[in-house]
């Protein structure tokens, strides 16, 4: 048996694996969390582990492939979720990673896919009637630089605060009607298509921006677009301008949605269950634990006068946190964004914010980016040592919202069609920020929990109780934001009990997800009483115990 393992192990090293070789993985179905995302993280010491991957996730992977190019298969590709860890040689390199992955999906699964040209929509640049572009002399520097400020920001503008995954910090201040600039010089058509999907707040697919102008040479322009931001603070901030319309009054350009035949992967048969794991896993393959608390923690107040706020988890496992209130803290130590889930907190948990610096250790630096999960219960060993937390939990009876039917329009899907929910980008003259939610083959049941997990601030899970059965394709336009920022606990209403209507005025236009739901798919979110569990704080102090 050890020979076997041996074996296995290290075929997991070479780049060119074969098609149906064993390698050796533990294979598992993933545990159901609110925020199901796959993670992955950079290997270590051989061994590379993928979580919360749907079979569309992990043909991505392996195969290099974006997740939209992944075509075909049974209709459960992208609602499964599983774990995969392997384990190779230190040395082994991503190629080999991938070659490995391959070989998996191959034996445990009985996957079986072939490249494929399927057309696929993407935004053609083209000229429109009047060209508003410079010609350049080639003697500027090349590329389109987004403008930043640390200044105050202008009349009727805000400021904003971004951080990179290094920690690094960039101030700019966004003018009226939430717009940021970009000042392009000597630029070429192609290379501003190329690079115009990554630019901040263009928000145009996962798909290039094919050039079409057939322009020659170098240009210079100036072009500022909103940001998809909605919200009560936003409202008095001036006519938003969405980067098609940016394109075409700005440059005299066009952005058109067009269908090009693009490379894919088609999906012809994989099996739902994978084969069992083989008994030498655990021996092979130990769990790694997790750190409950972090190595070491600098805590201390926020600096009253600064006013921007971050929480960055860094590579080699340290996090940041700067200016972060209490209420904040405490939903990342029971990694919840629903403040009704957490009771009990005292006043001065909204006003009074902290600077955290901490580390975890070793085992912590594999802790991905954005694993929440992983975070939570250092935070919470955190907020019991430094500010002396208690709490308990007990069922309440709460507000949440149930999923209901007004006058059903939506269209019955094909069974075995792909079963998915996918966001996009709207089209053409939708509001800045408007998102598409694109569903096929999708229950009221499945769609419920998606609304739930859709960033929405709708807090409690909420029930299907449409008792409408069966498989369902539609197309949903909304603002996320207006929802988020309005912070609803009735429905269509801002701020709370007794608000004004959300969008009523909004000289925007922007649709929440209460009336997209109501008006587009003759479904409706209704708050209903129901008893839930909730976190009760009974203690944490107001300032945090020395360092």
């Amino acid at each position: 048996m050890k020979r076997v393992i041996a074996y296995t192990l290290l075929s997991f090293a070479l780049s060119g694996v074969a098609s149906g070789e064993p390698v050796i993985a533990d294979i598992h179905t993933s545990a159901k969390t609110p925020n199901a995302f796959v993670r992955t993280g950079p290997a270590r010491g051989g061994r590379y582990e993928i979580k919360t991957a749907t079979m569309v996730d992990l043909v991505r992977i392996a195969y290099g492939f974006d997740a939209d190019k992944v075509v075909g298969g049974p209709n459960w590709l992208e609602m499964d979720h599983f774990d995969v860890i392997a384990k190779g040689p230190a040395d082994s390199t991503p190629d080999s990673q991938k070659a490995a992955l391959q070989t998996i999906l191959e034996d445990r699964f009985k996957l079986k896919v072939h490249k494929d040209v399927r057309p696929l929509p993407t935004y053609a640049l083209t000229v429109g009637k009047k060209l508003q572009l410079k010609e350049a002399d080639g003697t500027e520097e090349t590329g389109c630089k987004l403008q930043t400020s640390s200044g105050p920001a202008a009349e009727g503008g805000l400021r904003l605060t971004t951080t990179d995954a290094s920690g690094k910090m960039t101030v700019m201040t966004l003018g009226p009607g939430m717009t940021l600039q970009y000042n392009c010089r000597n630029m070429t058509m192609a290379a501003f298509a190329g690079g115009l999907r990554g630019m901040m707040g263009a928000q145009l697919g996962p798909n290039p921006v094919i050039d079409e102008t057939e322009l020659k040479g170098g240009w210079n322009f100036d072009v500022k677009w909103s940001l998809g931001l909605i919200g009560p603070m936003m409202a008095s901030q001036g006519e938003r301008i969405t980067v098609f319309d940016a394109v075409e009054k700005q440059l005299g350009l066009r952005l058109t949605e067009k269908q090009i035949p693009t490379p894919v992967m088609v999906v012809d048969s994989v099996n739902r269950t994978p084969t069992a794991n083989p008994p030498e896993v655990a021996e092979a393959l130990p769990a790694i634990p997790i750190p409950t608390e972090f190595e070491v923690a600098d805590v201390k107040p926020t600096d009253p006068a600064t006013r921007m706020g971050r929480f960055n988890m860094m590579p080699g496992g340290r996090v940041v946190v700067q200016g972060m209130s209490m209420r904040f803290l405490i939903g990342r130590a029971f990694n919840s964004s629903n403040n009704e889930e957490i009771v009990g907190l005292p006043k001065w948990a909204d006003s009074e914010r902290f600077d955290i610096t901490a580390k975890t250790s070793t085992t912590g630096a594999a802790i991905g980016p954005m694993d929440m999960d992983a975070i939570a219960p250092m935070m919470l060993s955190l907020l019991k040592d430094r500010f002396k937390l208690t709490y308990h939990t007990e069922e309440k009876p709460v507000s949440a919202y149930s999923l209901m039917s007004a006058k059903p329009k939506m269209k019955k899907a094909d069974a075995a069609s792909r079963t998915y929910c996918r966001n996009g980008n709207a089209p053409a003259g939708a509001p800045p920020g408007s998102r598409v939610l694109t569903c096929q083959n999708i229950t009221m049941a499945q769609f419920a929990e998606r609304l739930r997990n859709a960033s929405l601030g709708l807090g409690w899970p909420i029930a299907d109780a449409t008792g409408i059965e069966g498989g369902w394709d539609f197309t949903l336009v909304f603002s996320p934001n207006a929802t988020m920022f309005n912070g609803p606990m009735v429905p269509g209403r801002a701020g709370g009990e007794g608000g004004e209507p959300i969008g009523a005025s909004d000289p925007s236009g922007v649709v929440t997800i209460f009336q997209a739901l109501e008006k587009q798919l003759g479904l409706k979110l209704e708050s209903q009483k129901r008893t839930l569990p909730v976190i009760v704080i009974d203690h944490i102090e107001q300032k945090a115990t020395e360092n």
